[in-house]
């Protein structure tokens, strides 16, 4: 059963903005896995972008926050991006399926949690 569905979109460039001008920003946001995988990519931030905007969706898929370091992207070797939640059996739900997608000035995320 479907128990929250959440989506966001989020323009690449007030991602970009936040890491240019918020040193701290990339560490609190994202894993370090996060990082390094988007590091990599030639646009960088179109790939943090979308990361930022599947934690949002997981947040309103879940109908409340929890820490930003307690969720990571990441992606299979088929390249499907996950979700990885710690403590995710304590949440409410026992499956959650991640959709990304991004261009050069948008990202966007849905999120569907199942119990």
């Amino acid at each position: 059963m479907i128990v929250g569905i959440g989506i966001d979109l989020i323009e690449v460039e007030r991602v970009k903005k936040a890491l240019d001008e918020h040193s701290r920003f990339a560490a609190r946001v994202f894993t370090p896995e996060e990082v390094r995988y988007s590091s990599g990519k030639k646009n960088a931030a179109q790939h943090l972008a979308a990361r930022f905007a599947a934690k949002e969706a997981f947040f309103k898929a879940l109908g409340r926050r929890i820490p930003w370091a307690d969720i990571g992207v990441v992606n299979l070797p088929s390249g499907q991006p996950v979700l990885e939640i710690k403590n995710a059996e304590t949440l409410g739900f026992s499956r959650a399926h991640l959709s990304l997608s991004h261009l050069k000035s948008y990202a966007q995320a849905v999120v569907v949690l199942e119990s």
